[in-house]
């Protein structure tokens, strides 16, 4: 038998950061993952891997502060010190510059793998942490104080608290019936990396077409973008299905050649978008975390953000409970306040992204004379303008 403090189900970034900061604060903890060992690599591919995350400055500081930054930047990421959003086919425009700010940098262009391993390699540092690989469990059960859970291999487990960051489509969210808002956002992203003629120079670059946002995000090469292309299910199928040549044009005509011409130089893949929003975050001993209790739609770029601060904002809880390490660990009363923290922030972002997706698709005219207008009202609007900053920002 096995027992711990803190059992978490999913070795993702959130789960591998809040397992990270909870063994940096002295809490027994256990991660568990169904997937084996080798879905995270040994070794950092030469070819760039599609699922990447724009690391926002508050979760730089995250892992600065849990030691995995160093990690990070010793294997890959791409800084971006400009973002540059445009509505296509109109004279909306809005520009963050770092230097705006004050800044030296908005943030970081890296890869989910690159995140993981430095996780990964951080937590080898505590012995009162371990990562369980290759090892999904069978069933959970759960008393007043403590959940119960029997790996499939037979060893049973012993936790105060079980956080489920176990992905958009948590089993244990279903287990435990905790009801789910949800809607589909009728859209696919198609993600790949892409050559340019016209290096990108730092900047993070987003256009609103009327069927969707196009990002190109610089990589650690100065000619070389991750894209993530929004777009009607039926149209990301058509665009999968054309020959590399076609694509590169469809893409650069689509982008208005800002980076000049394009190649793709990598598969191209499609996934679909959904927002999800459970209603119930907590269950007396288990916890929902990251894409377990919300998902958004990708055209700001925060989603992995929004899932590290549900991690940063339970550690924050746990680091000032007086005693958690005695009587009582976790009491339901600061689980409570993480559940309602959290949730009101995540709903915050849901309404964000859903207003500016309504606002932004489409080609009715109004609808573009409103969008223009906005983006330079806000681009020349100081106060305002600093709102938007903030958000991108993680404040």
């Amino acid at each position: 038998m096995k027992q711990t403090q803190v059992c978490i189900v999913g070795a993702g970034c959130v789960g591998l950061t809040l397992a990270l900061g909870l063994a940096k604060q002295g809490i027994d903890v256990v991660v568990i993952d169904a997937a084996p060992q080798q879905s995270v690599p040994e070794q950092i591919s030469d070819e760039y891997s599609l699922r990447v995350s724009a690391l926002s400055l508050a979760s730089q500081a995250l892992f600065e502060e849990l030691g995995a930054w160093p990690a990070i930047m010793a294997m890959r990421a791409q800084v971006y010190t400009t973002m540059d959003v445009r509505d296509k086919d109109s004279f909306g425009k809005i520009c963050f510059a770092a230097q705006e700010q004050d800044l030296s940098h908005l943030g970081h262009i890296v890869e989910n793998d690159v995140i993981r391993k430095a996780l990964l390699a951080t937590l080898a540092n505590y012995n009162n942490a371990s990562v369980l690989f290759d090892s999904p469990y069978q069933q959970i059960h759960q008393s007043d104080s403590d959940v119960f859970l029997t790996l499939e291999n037979g060893t049973p487990l012993i936790a105060k608290l079980l956080v489920a960051c176990d992905g958009a489509n948590s089993a244990i969210r279903q287990q435990y019936k905790m009801p789910l808002t949800f809607w589909d956002y009728d859209h696919h992203a198609i993600v790949a990396t892409i050559k340019t003629q016209l290096p990108h120079n730092q900047v993070a670059r987003q256009v609103f077409l009327p069927d969707g946002p196009l990002a190109f995000l610089p990589l650690p090469e100065a000619n070389t973008h991750s894209i993530v292309w929004s777009t009607s299910p039926g149209r990301a199928k058509a665009l999968l299905a054309l020959p590399d040549d076609e694509f590169n044009k469809a893409l650069m005509s689509e982008f208005d050649g800002q980076c000049g011409l394009c190649q793709v130089v990598s598969s191209r893949q499609a996934f679909p978008l959904k927002m999800r929003y459970a209603r119930k975050w907590l269950d007396n001993r288990v916890i929902l975390m990251g894409d377990a209790a919300h998902t958004i739609h990708p055209l700001a770029g925060l989603g992995m953000n929004l899932g590290l601060k549900d991690a940063a904002y339970l550690l924050e809880l746990l680091a000032d409970a007086p005693n958690n390490q005695l009587a009582e660990f976790a009491p339901n009363k600061l689980l409570r306040q993480y559940e309602r923290g959290r949730k009101a922030d995540a709903q915050t972002h849901i309404a964000m992204m859903q207003g500016l997706k309504e606002l932004f698709e489409g080609q009715h005219p109004l609808k573009k004379l409103i969008r223009g207008v906005g983006l330079n009202l806000v681009d020349n609007l100081s106060p305002l303008k600093q709102l938007f900053a903030d958000q991108a920002l993680g404040k």
